[in-house]
C-alpha cells in the first residue's frame, strides 16, 4: 500500500496523487500545471491503461486538466466526482479540448510559414468527450464502494460548487488505512456555496496549503461597498471596470456581489450600468449552478431561490457567446462591468479585452482571485509598466486593483482549523498544493506550533502506507529556465537588426561617412558595455 506524490508538489497547480492499494491502482487528480513550473513533475509510474480508476476532488483545470490525455494514452477506467463537479467537468474539459487544438491550430500556421515543426495538441475534443463519458457521479456524504480494496466518501469543503475532501478507505489483507485528501480547502462566508465542512478521522491527510502564509482578515471584507465604489469612480472617469475572473466559481460570485449592487443602488453615476459576462464557458457554468441549488447552495442562496430570486441573475446582464458577441463590446463606448476569463489572464477573451483597456488611465483592471507566479495576472499586480498581448507592447495605465480577501481558497487560520479538526491526530500531515515557501513554511507551523508530525513532499516521492516510511525520494532540483525577454529587449534586439541592415545599405560610401559612422557606434558601444 504506498502513496506517490506526482503533481502540486512545492507548486500550487498540476494536482496529482497516485496510490496502490493490493493490485490496484489509481489517482486522485489529473491536473493540468498553470503558470511557472519550478520543479519537474515525475510522470506516474504505470501506463495509463493500468490505472484502475481516478477520482476527482473538484472541477478546476489544475485538478482535472490532464483527463483526456490520460483517455488518449489508454485510460479507460471510472472517474469518481460529486455529482456538481462531473457538470462542470464536462464543459470545463471541452473548454480545454478546445483552446488546446486552438492554440495548436495558430501555431502551426506559424510554423508552416517558417518551416518550423508542426506543434501536437496535448489532446483533442475527441479525447475529452471520451474523457466525459468516464465520469461517475456520486453523492456528498455517502460511502461509495469501488471495489473490495477501496471505498471513498466525498464531503463538501466550499471551495467551488461541488468540491470535496475526499477519504479513501484503503484495505490490503488484514492491513487497514484511512487517507484523506483535502483537495482546496474553501473560504468562509463565501457567496452562494456552504462553508466547508471538517472530517474527523484520518490516518494519513494530504492536504492543500496555498494560502498557508496568509490572512484573509478578522473580519469579512465589504466586497459589495468595495465594488460598488470601484465601479462608481471608474464610471465617473468615462471607463471600463474589466474583471479578469475564472469562468467557474468566481464568475458567480462577482454576479451575486453586481445584483446587491444593483439591488441597492450604490452606483449613482450609471445606475443601470450593463454587466457583460465574456465567456461562454462562464454562462453555460452558470446554468449550472442553477441546477445545484439543493445539494451545494447556501442556507441564504437558498431562501433567495425560494422567494423567486435568481441569486446570480439581474436587469442589465448581457451574456457574451459568440466572438462577434465579444468584438462587440469594446466598440461600446458606455462605462460598463466586463467579467471574462481565464482568472489569471493566460488565455482566453480577457487578454482582447485588457488589449483594449489597459492602456486607458480611465479604466480599472479588478483582480479577484490567486495569481500564480509567471502569469500575466501575477505580472499586472506586481506592477509591470507594460506588458505584450498580440504582438504587441501595451503601456499599462489603468488603475489595477486587487478585491483583497475575496477568495476561493481557505487562509492560514482556515487551513488550521480544518487540520486540528481530526478528533486523533493523522500519523503524519503531507503538505502539498503550494507555492515552495509556503509548504516548507506551512509545514513548519504545523510540527512546531500544533506538534504534529508533517512533510511537504517532493514530485516522485514514495510512502509507504503501512509501514510508515518514505521508500523513494524525487528530485529536488529547480528547472533552470531563461529567464523571459522583456519587451524593450526584444525591441533592443530588433534595434540591432536593423542597425545590421543599415550597415549593408551602407556598403560603398565614402571613407568619410563610413569612418564617421563607425565612430558613433564604437561610442555607443563604449557607453553601454557592461
Amino acid at each position: 500500500m504506498k502513496l506517490v506524490f506526482i503533481g502540486a508538489d512545492h507548486e500550487v497547480t498540476g494536482s496529482c496523487h497516485y496510490m496502490e492499494v493490493g493490485d490496484k491502482k489509481f489517482c486522485v487528480d489529473i491536473g493540468m500545471e498553470q503558470g511557472q513550473d519550478l520543479f519537474e513533475n515525475q510522470e506516474i509510474p504505470v501506463n495509463p491503461s493500468e490505472i484502475d480508476f481516478i477520482l476527482l476532488t473538484h472541477a478546476h483545470i489544475d485538478h482535472t486538466g490532464l483527463l483526456p490525455m490520460l483517455f488518449a494514452r489508454g485510460f479507460r477506467g471510472q472517474v469518481y466526482a460529486t455529482k456538481a463537479t462531473v457538470d462542470l467537468s464536462q464543459i470545463m474539459l471541452r473548454d480545454s479540448a478546445h483552446i488546446q487544438q486552438f492554440e495548436a491550430e495558430w501555431r502551426n500556421r506559424k510554423a508552416r510559414r517558417s518551416g518550423g515543426e508542426i506543434y501536437e495538441p496535448l489532446y483533442t475534443m475527441e479525447d475529452a468527450l471520451g474523457a466525459i463519458r468516464l465520469l461517475v457521479p456520486c453523492e456528498y456524504d455517502k460511502k461509495v464502494t469501488i471495489c473490495d480494496e477501496v471505498t471513498i466518501r466525498f464531503t463538501d469543503v466550499g471551495h467551488l460548487l461541488g468540491s470535496s475532501s475526499i477519504e479513501v478507505f484503503a484495505k490490503e489483507g488484514e492491513e487497514e488505512r484511512t487517507v484523506v485528501f483535502s483537495g482546496d480547502l474553501g473560504n468562509t462566508h463565501k457567496p452562494i456555496l456552504r462553508d466547508p465542512i471538517y472530517t474527523k478521522a484520518a490516518d494519513y491527510v494530504v492536504m492543500e496549503s496555498t494560502y498557508g502564509d496568509r490572512l484573509h482578515g478578522e473580519e469579512a471584507p465589504d466586497y459589495v461597498g468595495e465594488l460598488a465604489a470601484i465601479i462608481e469612480n471608474t464610471f465617473r472617469r468615462g471607463g471600463n471596470v474589466v474583471v479578469p475572473s475564472f469562468a467557474v466559481g468566481r464568475t458567480q460570485e462577482m454576479l451575486y456581489f453586481l445584483r446587491q449592487i444593483k439591488e441597492q443602488q450604490l452606483v449613482k453615476t450609471h445606475p443601470d450600468f450593463e454587466v457583460y459576462v465574456d465567456s461562454p464557458l462562464a454562462v453555460e457554468a452558470t446554468n449550472i449552478f442553477g441546477k445545484n441549488v439543493q445539494q451545494c447552495f447556501d442556507e441564504e442562496a437558498k431562501a433567495l431561490v425560494e422567494k423567486g430570486i435568481n441569486p446570480i441573475g439581474f436587469p442589465g446582464l448581457k451574456l457574451s457567446i459568440t466572438s462577434d458577441d465579444s468584438k462587440a463590446i469594446n466598440f461600446d463606448q458606455q462605462p460598463k462591468v466586463i467579467l471574462s476569463a481565464s482568472g489569471m489572464c493566460e488565455a482566453g477573451r480577457i487578454r482582447h479585452h485588457l488589449k483594449h483597456n489597459l492602456w486607458r488611465p480611465e479604466s480599472t483592471i479588478v483582480f479577484v482571485g490567486y495569481q500564480t507566479r509567471g502569469t500575466l495576472g501575477r505580472a499586472l499586480l506586481e506592477g509591470a509598466k507594460e506588458v505584450k498581448l498580440f504582438g504587441e507592447v501595451i503601456k499599462v495605465a489603468a488603475d489595477i486593483v486587487q478585491l483583497e480577501g475575496l477568495s476561493g481558497h481557505a487562509d492560514k487560520n482556515g487551513l488550521l482549523k480544518w487540520v486540528n479538526s481530526f478528533e486523533k491526530k493523522p500519523e503524519e500531515v503531507f503538505v502539498v498544493h503550494g507555492e515552495d515557501a509556503v509548504c516548507e513554511a506551512f509545514t513548519s507551523c504545523l510540527k512546531d506550533e500544533y506538534k504534529f508530525k508533517a512533510r511537504a513532499p517532493y514530485s516522485g516521492d514514495v510512502f509507504d502506507l503501512i509501514t510508515g516510511e518514505w521508500t523513494e525520494w524525487g528530485s529536488r532540483e529547480r528547472i533552470q529556465k531563461k529567464p523571459k525577454q522583456s519587451s524593450a529587449y526584444i525591441r533592443l534586439l530588433t534595434a540591432s537588426e536593423r542597425l545590421k541592415s543599415v550597415i549593408e545599405h551602407n556598403e560603398g560610401g565614402t571613407n568619410k561617412d563610413l569612418g564617421k559612422f563607425a565612430d558613433q557606434i564604437i561610442a555607443l558601444c563604449d557607453k553601454w558595455e557592461r
